[in-house]
């Protein structure tokens, strides 16, 4: 399988010359898919005042702990989500399936932009509030597989270029959930915070998603899709013939989900283990966004010339030799000006890494079971090591009394991304 454009053409001339059909697809599934990436970040954003609100309880760590617990529970419906959207893309379209999970995100956004309080109507509001979380788990579970393989196919010569947009549309929701957090936390007090402010950037997301479904529900199908014989076994064939595939996948993923949730967890680790202010610890988590966003497309075009690997081992290696270091220096000089620095030379190495990934992903799997088999090796990483990230790394920090354990967590990941991508060549020939 070809996994490297030998045209050696950059980036500006690989986008001056795609066709207008192929930006259309990388605005109906980047929309999208940033606005279902939005409405799971912002929840991770404000799991402090969620916690306060929903899951009161004797201690504040205690409550803290039951709403990333909460947030970690949705990913139990992403395998699920994985398995019926995936097939569902396989059998029906790639098209198809954007727009149920967008239809379903919007579902959920709306439970917990207008759920009452646990004050207001008692456990009902935390029942509420994990309804909608499986609901946004299974909708994300079909979401990148569904919106990965859209845009790998539109341009399958470009598709680590094109494929990145997967990657800097979650860099653009970084930004915006990020920006609602400084925006509100340095804006508001922490009485209207905890009245109406937190519901602010779920209801923006509410109002974006009509717009996300009306773009997705006029772009054409991909054109290998179109040309393919679809399987109506892809989950048995997948399984029963691509095990080695689903696995090698599953270990490349671990590095992207583990980075996007520390970095998910960092402003509530910058409030409760430093004791920085809310809009120190949001705005420095805007530089992620930033350098996710403009650097996706940079290094998917690179992965394009000199293959998918290389640059994915070289930004694990950098992150095992380094994470300890960049912790070391925050814990002992918290500010915002180390914080920065961490979150921003976060955002590159994590940048580098999970930029080719999608390209790779999609090129491990056969067109035919290439939704299934990129939704499940996507989730099951995410659902194993990414989706409970926020709450282990509140557990490793109590138990261990270090707080330097976030960086143990992620060598442990970027030790696995290695032996993995060190496979990947020999089982399957992507590069």
């Amino acid at each position: 399988m070809n996994t490297a454009s030998a045209t050696g053409v950059g980036m500006d001339r690989d986008a001056a010359s795609a066709p207008s059909h192929t930006w259309r697809a990388v605005i109906s599934a980047s929309i999208g898919n940033a606005l279902e990436w939005f409405d799971l970040v912002v929840y991770g954003f404000f799991a402090v005042t969620i916690a306060k609100l929903f899951f009161p309880a004797h201690d504040d760590t205690t409550s803290l702990l039951l709403t990333l617990g909460t947030f970690g529970v949705s990913f139990f419906m992403r395998p699920l989500g994985a398995i019926v959207i995936g097939v569902y893309a396989d059998r029906r379209g790639r098209r198809e399936a954007l727009t149920l999970t967008i239809l379903l995100m919007m579902a959920g956004t709306a439970i917990i932009a207008f759920m009452p309080t646990y004050e207001t109507i008692g456990v009902l509001a935390p029942m509420g509030i994990v309804l909608a979380r499986m609901i946004q788990g299974f909708s994300a579970g079909g979401e990148f597989g569904s919106a990965t393989a859209f845009l790998a196919e539109h341009a399958p010569q470009r598709r680590g270029f094109f494929a990145s947009f997967q990657v800097a549309s979650q860099g653009l929701t970084t930004l915006l959930a990020a920006g609602f957090g400084a925006v509100l936390t340095s804006t508001l007090s922490p009485e209207q915070m905890q009245s109406w402010g937190w519901r602010v950037p779920f209801l923006f997301g509410l109002m974006i998603g009509p717009v996300a479904y009306y773009i997705r529900r006029h772009v054409s199908e991909t054109p290998e899709f179109l040309e393919s014989e679809p399987t109506q076994t892809p989950l048995r064939d997948t399984l029963g013939h691509q095990k080695m595939r689903l696995l090698l996948a599953v270990g490349a993923v671990v590095v992207a989900t583990v980075s996007t949730y520390l970095v998910l967890y960092m402003p509530t680790y910058a409030i409760k283990q430093l004791g920085l202010p809310a809009s120190v610890a949001f705005a420095a988590t805007v530089a992620t966004g930033i350098v996710q966003m403009f650097l996706s497309p940079i290094v998917g075009a690179w992965s394009d010339r000199v293959g998918r690997a290389k640059p994915m081992m070289i930004a694990a290696a950098l992150l095992l030799v380094s994470i300890w270091p960049m912790f070391w220096l925050l814990t002992t000089h918290p500010s915002f000006g180390m914080m920065l620095a961490l979150q921003t030379l976060l955002g590159v190495l994590m940048t580098i890494y999970f930029a080719p990934l999608p390209a790779l992903a999609s090129e491990i799997f056969p067109v035919k079971t290439r939704t299934t088999g990129l939704s499940l090796s996507y989730n099951l990483s995410v659902t194993c090591f990414g989706g409970f990230a926020p709450f282990i790394l509140t557990w490793l920090i109590t138990a261990t009394g270090s707080k330097l354990a976030p960086s143990f967590y992620m060598m442990a990941a970027a030790a696995a991304g290695l032996i993995a991508l060190s496979q990947v060549y020999r089982h399957t020939g992507v590069r």
